[in-house]
C-alpha cells in the first residue's frame, strides 16, 4: 500500500487529498494543528480502520515537526505532500507592509516545507515513489506577476519555489522526484468562495499528474492540469 504524509489535512485542499487519497487506498498521515478540533478529518479517518490517521503537527515548531519524525521512523513515505500556507498581507499595498506578518508567512510557506523534507528524508527514500510535492502558486512566479502587490505572499512562494529547484539538485543522487504545483484558483478559505476550481477538482487534477511524474519531471513547476508554469 503506497503512503501519504498531507501537512494541513483538516481543511480545503489537504482535507480533498486525504479523503481521495484514502479512497484510492492509501496509506495516508494527515497532519494539522489541532486533530482533536478536525471533526471531518477524525470522520473520514474513522471509517479506514486504520488506514487513516491524524497526526498533530505545528509546521512552525521544529520540536513539533521532530515529534512527528520521531513517531514514524522507519515508515516509508512514497509522497510527502507540503499543503499547509497561509496567506497574510492581502490588503497591504505599497507602504502598508506589516513586517511581522511577512516574517510569519515566510516562516510556514517557505521555511516549514524544507524543515518538513530535512527531517523526513530518510522515510522519502525508504519509499518506492520517492516523491516530494510541495503546494506553491502562480502567485510566486516571476514572470507571471504583471500586477504587483501582494508583497508578503508572492514572496514566500516564489521562495518556496527556489527551495524546490535545489531540493532537485540536493536530492537526485538519492532518486527523489520534487514538484511544485499551482493547485488554481480554488475556493477555499483562502482563495475565496467565488473562486472558480474546487478542491475536488483541483486535488484530482493534481493527483493525476504526480501518479505520471518520474525522476525527469523533478524540478518542474506545473498546474493542476499539468501544464508548465513560468519562473
Amino acid at each position: 500500500m503506497p503512503s501519504i504524509l498531507i501537512t494541513g489535512a483538516n481543511r480545503g485542499l489537504g482535507l480533498a487529498f486525504a479523503k481521495q487519497y484514502a479512497a484510492a487506498g492509501w496509506r495516508v498521515y494527515a497532519a494539522c494543528r489541532a486533530p482533536d478540533d478536525a471533526d471531518t478529518l477524525n470522520a473520514v479517518a474513522a471509517t479506514t480502520s486504520g488506514q487513516v490517521s491524524v497526526n498533530g503537527l505545528d509546521i512552525d515548531d521544529g520540536g513539533s515537526v521532530a515529534a512527528l519524525a520521531d513517531a514514524l521512523k522507519g515508515e516509508p513515505l512514497d509522497v510527502l505532500l507540503n499543503n499547509a500556507g497561509i496567506y497574510r498581507g492581502k490588503q497591504q499595498g505599497f507602504g502598508e507592509t506589516d513586517y511581522d506578518e511577512w516574517q510569519e508567512t515566510l516562516r510556514i510557506n517557505t521555511l516549514a516545507p524544507l524543515r518538513m523534507v530535512e527531517a523526513l528524508i530518510d522515510n522519502v527514500t525508504a519509499s518506492e515513489r520517492k516523491q516530494i510535492v510541495c503546494i506553491s502558486s502562480k502567485m510566486g512566479s516571476m514572470a507571471d506577476n504583471t500586477s504587483g502587490g501582494a508583497y508578503l505572499y508572492r514572496s514566500s512562494k516564489a521562495a518556496l519555489n527556489a527551495v524546490v529547484r535545489s531540493l532537485t539538485v540536493d536530492l537526485a543522487e538519492r532518486g527523489v522526484t520534487v514538484v511544485a504545483f499551482h493547485p488554481g484558483w480554488v475556493s477555499t478559505d483562502m482563495g475565496g468562495h467565488e473562486a472558480p476550481v474546487t478542491p475536488a477538482a483541483s486535488v484530482h487534477g493534481m493527483r493525476e499528474v504526480i501518479e505520471r511524474l518520474t525522476p525527469s519531471d523533478s524540478g518542474r513547476f506545473l498546474d493542476y492540469q499539468g501544464a508548465e508554469i513560468p519562473w
